[in-house]
């Protein structure tokens, strides 16, 4: 039976990976993916060009079937009331297509706005709000972890389940994707090991809240990036992507995966991440990934999919094995991803 536009609900992807040159650039990537068959675009957020609410609009106009997910946002950095707000106009203008993601951030990035750092116990107060909101309840004088506020109404006739996601990483944000969240974003380069604990953690979670595990979806973040890609921009996609992460968070992400702290410690002591200004994927050359390259395990980044596109489908397609619903493609375009979707529609089409 062959597979019909739409039918992939399985797979997303982000829209304007990295640095993009043009905001613009958005309208085509989500065009291309919605002809791909693409389930999801997921829109991250970056404060410069990449403002969230703009992209998910623009979204929104140029798109008939696929979701748009935000991948993620701070719930901090706006008022609860212009969030709920935005989503129920996403939700209008989309006729439901609409996911409200969220995550802690990164927390030298919030020192620098003088952004608290985010909470669990705050995440799940928000949560509530819009729950609420989206029942179309007036909330009066809440005063909890998300903040004070005398006076919260969007809509009193409204009465609707506002589709919420969470991009998770330690055990209490997986917990609470279990027990509060539509769907959990897990992050680029976990291990096979952490994925499946990860997993677990969210259904485990999920069951002890009294919700059917299976209710919770969980997508898996796996960097897709072929052969087929010019040998920059594969550097750039993987070394440089996870360099970055490395950069903003490293122990985070490395304690997630058991990795040796050590070896961290000896990537940030390297003279071009020391004196590197800003995220190594915004800036740095094809030289300088290459001697970055060096200092970081290759089992590091071995957590992808690499090689021909034959190959990448099927490492995707394992991230489902592992107990995933989902797999976010990333940082790739729909145009890139192009020979590794017609890989994946082979691989489905001979299993039907």
């Amino acid at each position: 039976m062959s597979q019909r536009v739409g039918d992939f609900t399985e797979l997303g992807f982000y829209a304007l990976a990295g640095e993009p040159d043009s905001s613009r650039d958005l309208i085509d990537e989500v065009r291309a993916g919605e002809a791909l068959g693409l389930g999801t675009v997921f829109i991250s957020e970056r404060y410069n060009k990449k403002e969230i609410a703009a992209q998910c609009g623009a979204a929104a106009a140029v798109s008939e079937t696929i979701t748009i997910s935000t991948g993620v946002t701070n719930h901090n950095t706006r008022r609860p009331l212009v969030t709920a707000a935005f989503a129920r106009t996403m939700q209008s203008l989309t006729g439901g297509r609409f996911v409200l993601g969220i995550g802690r951030g990164v927390p030298l990035l919030q020192a620098a706005m003088g952004v608290n750092r985010i909470t669990t116990a705050e995440m799940e107060d928000f949560t509530g709000l819009m729950r609420r909101l989206f029942r179309g309840e007036t909330v009066m004088n809440h005063d909890g972890p998300a903040g004070r506020y005398p006076y919260l109404r969007l809509d009193s006739s409204l009465d609707e389940h506002l589709p919420m996601s969470l991009a998770a990483f330690g055990q209490n944000t997986l917990r609470l994707a279990g027990r509060c969240f539509d769907e959990v974003i897990l992050h680029t380069y976990f291990t096979d090991e952490t994925v499946v604990r990860c997993v677990e953690a969210v259904r485990s979670a999920a069951e002890r809240a009294g919700r059917d595990p299976s209710d919770v979806r969980v997508w898996s973040c796996f960097a897709t990036v072929g052969d087929h890609l010019p040998y920059e921009d594969r550097m750039m996609k993987t070394v440089g992507r996870l360099a970055t992460y490395l950069q903003g968070y490293g122990e985070l992400l490395v304690s997630t995966n058991r990795w040796d702290p050590a070896a961290l410690q000896r990537f940030r002591e390297h003279p071009l991440v020391a004196g590197h200004r800003g995220a190594i994927d915004a800036g740095a050359g094809v030289k300088e990934l290459e001697q970055i390259a060096a200092v970081i395990p290759s089992e590091w980044l071995a957590p992808s999919a690499t090689g021909t596109p034959e190959q990448c489908a099927r490492a995707v397609r394992r991230q489902l094995d592992l107990g995933c619903d989902g797999v976010i493609m990333h940082g790739a375009t729909p145009e890139e991803l192009a020979p590794v979707m017609a890989a994946y529609r082979d691989r489905v089409e001979s299993r039907d």
